[in-house]
């Protein structure tokens, strides 16, 4: 990508404290921006559970056409009490997924400095893997239905599918990351599956992976069951370097993930359309909790994070290392805790560090 031309920015704030800690990222943005010499424009999109609840629709049409001429989405977050569990969820976010083919879901899993993790005697430097998830199909295609609604004799059916093409982009991307990453540990790409008991979906994610391996000899092709994992990311989280996944068991792992480097207030990840011309968007990985909503309490290191991540994948990378080493100070020498209201700072104070120390 061109660096020197504008690096145009969608930002859908959403609900709750969404546009909260959003603005705390494009605070830093516009911080990093002065610094880096790099110019950059946003427009903001009012998609979320207030305009569902006037119009009633999630997205307007032509929305993923519409977000296609951005170089990246920036999003606050999406949920609402006031309007039932799923309809955001799958009307924008997965809607968004599909229509723009973010076929990759992306997981930096790192302890931060002075950021407390529940594993006893692990540390920063044990904490510190990534966690490549496909975006597009499994579970979530939503191949399925029933038969007999609300009678005794009710079948629901829910048909996983898997692609070749979907396994070998996202696992071919997975190895790439790896020998990119570099390990000084060691280069190691873990393939997480259940090939013992899901002996068709994934027996083909095992076979294309071990297909694209033949092509990356510098890297260790390893396997876990999923079961074996959510065990060994507890006990032995150093052992891992960066993990490929299907959707489903992703989508549960990457939450074990953000629990053990230290809760949702940290965690960010990007949903890639790696391919020349897509629009990847880039999140905290907390919900819009709405009961903070306008107190000044809500972290906002996931969302400064998650900006970390958009500018690195926008071709800014001597700014998302500027980010990245600014909230690692924050944490390790300014914040009390990560948690809502116990930090020691309001919102936009952590923001203003962050500003600070780049």
């Amino acid at each position: 990508m061109n660096i020197h031309k504008k690096t145009r920015i969608a930002v859908i704030g959403g609900d709750g404290t969404g546009p909260e800690v959003a603005q705390e990222g494009l605070k830093v943005l516009t911080a990093v921006s002065e610094l880096e010499k790099f110019d950059f424009e946003l427009k903001h999109f009012d998609w979320g559970g207030e305009r569902y609840l006037k119009t009633g629709e999630v997205l307007p049409p032509g929305a993923a056409d519409e977000l296609r001429k951005f170089d990246a989405i920036y999003l606050g977050a999406v949920g609402h009490p006031d309007v039932k569990p799923g309809v955001l969820e799958k009307g924008l976010l997965l809607e968004l997924r599909f229509q723009l083919d973010q076929y990759i879901n992306l997981r930096p899993v790192k302890l931060f400095p002075g950021v407390e993790t529940p594993l006893k005697d692990k540390g920063p430097d044990d904490i510190d893997f990534i966690v490549v998830r496909e975006n597009t199909e499994d579970m979530y295609a939503g191949v399925g239905g029933f038969l007999k609604k609300n009678t005794p004799d009710e079948v629901a059916e829910q048909t996983a599918i898997y692609t070749r093409k979907g396994c070998e982009r996202c696992i071919r991307w997975a190895f790439e990351l790896t020998r990119k990453r570099n390990n000084p540990k060691g280069r190691m790409l873990t393939l997480v599956a259940k090939t013992n008991v899901l002996t068709y979906g994934h027996d083909l994610w095992w076979r294309t992976f071990q297909d694209v391996a033949r092509e990356y000899s510098d890297v260790k092709a390893d396997y876990n069951h999923v079961d074996a994992c959510c065990m060994w990311m507890v006990k032995q989280p150093e052992y891992y370097d960066v993990i490929v996944t299907t959707n489903m068991f992703g989508d549960i792992i990457t939450d074990l993930a953000a629990i053990i480097q230290g809760g949702l207030g940290v965690a960010a990840g990007g949903n890639l359309n790696p391919d020349p011309g897509g629009t990847s968007m880039f999140e905290p990985m907390g919900g819009s909790a709405p009961k903070y909503t306008g107190l000044n309490v809500i972290n906002p290191i996931a969302a400064i994070n998650a900006m970390s991540m958009l500018l690195e994948h926008t071709g800014h990378e001597e700014a998302a290392a500027r980010i990245m080493a600014a909230i690692q100070k924050v944490t390790g020498t300014k914040m009390k805790s990560q948690a809502a209201g116990k930090m020691g700072y309001g919102t936009k104070e952590v923001g203003d560090l962050v500003c600070q120390l780049l």
